[in-house]
Order: C-alpha cells, then sequence, then structure tokens
C-alpha cells in the first residue's frame, strides 16, 4: 500500500463526462488500497473567466477580492468530483486550502506556500477517505484566501504530497509524459521514462509546458517523486507498458537513473524579446543601475551578454525579457538616460530561444559545437548564447524556431531509444 497525492489539471476535468473519468481512475487506487489524496485545478476555461470578470468589474481591481473570485474554480471541481467519488461507492470529502490549512505569505494573487497543516488530512486518509482538495489557493497571514498564481494546482499538489510524506505525486494531465521535444514540431519526438529533477526544471523554465516551475522546484527540495500520465487513458485498461512499468515520465532524483542519455531534451520559447544598449559608460556600477531598476520592476531578465570594451570607456549590453515586459522595459531603460550615458537603444520581439538539456552533459565536451555546427549548416544565426553546466541555450531568429529544434533533435538522436 502506498500513499498517492493525484492531481488533475484543467483540461482533464472540463466537464461532468471528465469529472466522472477522473472519478474511475481515482477509484482504481483506491481499490488497489492506496492512501490517496486528489488535487484539482478549476474546469477549462472558468479561471480565464472568472479573471474577465475581476478586470472587468475594474482594471485597477483589489488583489484580495481577486483572489476570492477565481479560487472558485477550484471549489465547484472538488465538490462535483466528492461528489462523483460518493456515487461510486467511495468515501471522499472535499477540502479548500483554508480549512486544511495551506498557509501562504500575503502576497495575493502570487502567493508562495510557507507551511501546510496536515494531521487531520492524515488521520481521515489512514482512514480510508480520499481528500478532494481545491488546487492553487491557500490562506493568507490576514485570514483571508490567497492564489498561488496561474498553474498553481501542480505547486499545490507537490506541497501537499511533501506534506503528507507520499510515495508519489501523480501529475495528470492532456499528455502521456514529459517528451524529448515538442511532439508538434517533432512528429517522432520520444516519452521519457524518467528525468532528473534538475533538468526538468531546465526544461519547464525554457518553454516546456507540462509542469509549473515552482512545482519542480518544491520537488527536487523536498524529494517528491512526482509521475506525469494521462488522464485521457482508460481508468480500466492496464496502466503499465511492455515492461511491466506504469505508462508516463517520473522525475526523481538522478540517482535513480542508470543510464543517463547527453542530451534529455530539446526546449523552445517564443515568449522571449531582445534588447540591445549600445555604447553604455564602462565603469563599476554601471550593470546593477540597469537591472537594478528592472528587478524593482519583477521584469525576469534572462540571457545577458555584456561586450569587452575595446577603449575603455563604452561596451554594449544585450539582454532578453519576456515579449509581455518588452515594451515596459524600453520605458524603464529611457527613464534611466539621465543618470546613465547610453548612446542607442535597439530590440526586437522577433527572436525565439532554442535550449539543449541534459545532465550527461556534465561529463562530456563537445556537445555545444555539436549544435553550433548543425545550426550553422542550416544557415541558422546565433545571436546570443548562455550556457550551465546541463543546459545550451541560443537566442535566434524566430522563424527559424521549428527547423532548430528538429535539427537538434536530430543530431543528438533523441528519436533513438
Amino acid at each position: 500500500m502506498a500513499r498517492l497525492v493525484l492531481k488533475f489539471g484543467g483540461t482533464s476535468v472540463a466537464d461532468l463526462g471528465r469529472i466522472r473519468n477522473v472519478a474511475r481512475h481515482v477509484k482504481r487506487e483506491v481499490d488497489a488500497g492506496h492512501e490517496v489524496a486528489v488535487v484539482v485545478s478549476a474546469m477549462s476555461g472558468v479561471t480565464n473567466q472568472l479573471v474577465g470578470y475581476c478586470r472587468d468589474a475594474s482594471v485597477l481591481h483589489d488583489a484580495r477580492e481577486y483572489d476570492a473570485v477565481v479560487a472558485s474554480g477550484e471549489q465547484v471541481t472538488a465538490g462535483l468530483l466528492a461528489i462523483t467519488l460518493q456515487s461510486l461507492g467511495v468515501e471522499a470529502r472535499s477540502w479548500l486550502g483554508w480549512q486544511i490549512p495551506i498557509r501562504t505569505d500575503g502576497a495575493h494573487s502570487v502567493a508562495r506556500i510557507t507551511g501546510i497543516d496536515s494531521p487531520l488530512l492524515l488521520e481521515r486518509m489512514a482512514k480510508g477517505q480520499v481528500a478532494v482538495i481545491a488546487g492553487f489557493q491557500g490562506i493568507g497571514p490576514d485570514n483571508r484566501i490567497s492564489t498561488l498564481g496561474r498553474g498553481g494546482s501542480d505547486t499545490s499538489a507537490v506541497a501537499i504530497a511533501a506534506a503528507v510524506g507520499a510515495d508519489r505525486c501523480d501529475i495528470y494531465t492532456d499528455v502521456d509524459g514529459v517528451y524529448t521535444t515538442d511532439p508538434r514540431i517533432v512528429s517522432n519526438a520520444r516519452r521519457l521514462d524518467k528525468v532528473a529533477f534538475e533538468e526538468m526544471l531546465e526544461m519547464a523554465s525554457l518553454g516546456a509546458k507540462v509542469l509549473q516551475v515552482r512545482s519542480v522546484e518544491l520537488a527536487m527540495v523536498h524529494g517528491v517523486r512526482t509521475f506525469v500520465r494521462s488522464s485521457f487513458a482508460d481508468p480500466d485498461a492496464p496502466q503499465v507498458n511492455e515492461r511491466g512499468e506504469p505508462v508516463g515520465t517520473l522525475i526523481c532524483d538522478e540517482d535513480e537513473i542508470v543510464e543517463k542519455q547527453l542530451v534529455t531534451g530539446i526546449a523552445y520559447s517564443k515568449d522571449e524579446a531582445k534588447i540591445t544598449l549600445r555604447r553604455v559608460q564602462d565603469k563599476p556600477g554601471i550593470a546593477a543601475g540597469i537591472f537594478g531598476p528592472l528587478a524593482a520592476a519583477n521584469v525576469n531578465v534572462d540571457m545577458i551578454v555584456q561586450n569587452i570594451s575595446e577603449d575603455g570607456r563604452t561596451t554594449d549590453i544585450t539582454f532578453t525579457v519576456p515579449t509581455a515586459d518588452y515594451e515596459r522595459s524600453l520605458a524603464l531603460i529611457d527613464g534611466l538616460s539621465s543618470a546613465i550615458s547610453i548612446e542607442q537603444v535597439s530590440g526586437s520581439k522577433d527572436v525565439a530561444k532554442v535550449s539543449v538539456i541534459g545532465i550527461g552533459m556534465r561529463s562530456h565536451a563537445g556537445v555545444a559545437a555539436q549544435a553550433f555546427e548543425a545550426l550553422a549548416s542550416r544557415g541558422i544565426n546565433i545571436q546570443l548564447i548562455t550556457t550551465s553546466e546541463i543546459k545550451i541555450s541560443i537566442l535566434i531568429d524566430a522563424a527559424y524556431t521549428e527547423l532548430a529544434v528538429r535539427t537538434l533533435h536530430s543530431i543528438y538522436e533523441l528519436d533513438k531509444t
């Protein structure tokens, strides 16, 4: 018998038919003798609708009231799933974030979990009751409902799994695992059996949409083995592959992966914009004077390249920001002109970031050179490069994104078992 936390996203609970399918998945685990908690998102499209209501009511709305409104979507799903489970003969009870409670900081709409009081939850689970928990929400220091930001139900699930000492956290979604790259671009992309926490964190932050970044961070910190699987599979069909293993991708510690591939996957993001500052004063404190105000405005600066100054007086700095922050970043830079001498500011939103990820890169040389040569052979110009122990990120023209992904996927032979 194991203790499991199962999480179901918006597409998995999109309507009553899908909720009934989810209930059968849960019942299968209960019938197998497991202690089960379930975390649910709002039904597909509901959160967007609730956010729209808040914006229509007032553009400058109170974040605390925003949380009260948008958290209601998960409450509906939790209640409906509990009712459905009860109709199947499964003892179940819905729980809201404040009832457990899941405690958060006071940053309404983007709160972070600070603690979970799990004794009552554990007591009910030990007695065979399925806890159906509304994801994405908690209770802040002001005793008001707080929400964790978009995709926060993944974070809720992993945090609860850590709090109750779950053997595994199963993330049910509309895909059957994590792939070597986007199957919509590379038709022969391969589903991975296991991915290390570090690799998944890089993949999630660099464009892969399977898991929310904060959930992977939590899983890595607390050692929560996380299994990505499809909610659209038949709940009554065998849930194992030809080797007798569950169908999906296990996110786990690097030590669990016996054969480490050189490269695990190729991620990409088109949500990138590039800004270049030419002939900037080259003296101590200038970089802080530029990137400090951007950080204070919550602009996430990613790739940064500073050219070596030839004359010792000026230099060029290029960096990337999310596309949504491009215009705001330009305005912030323009506001610095009185304090920092910048001769010219230019930028572009027609760029994309393509990344090569793999823990095997730590012990192998020549991985980057192989990528650069392959892209050059396809006539793809590289604008920026950043690297870490397990990843290489390359900024290119957005028009070449799919060609770059296919090229890199091929040269590292990721389509082969």
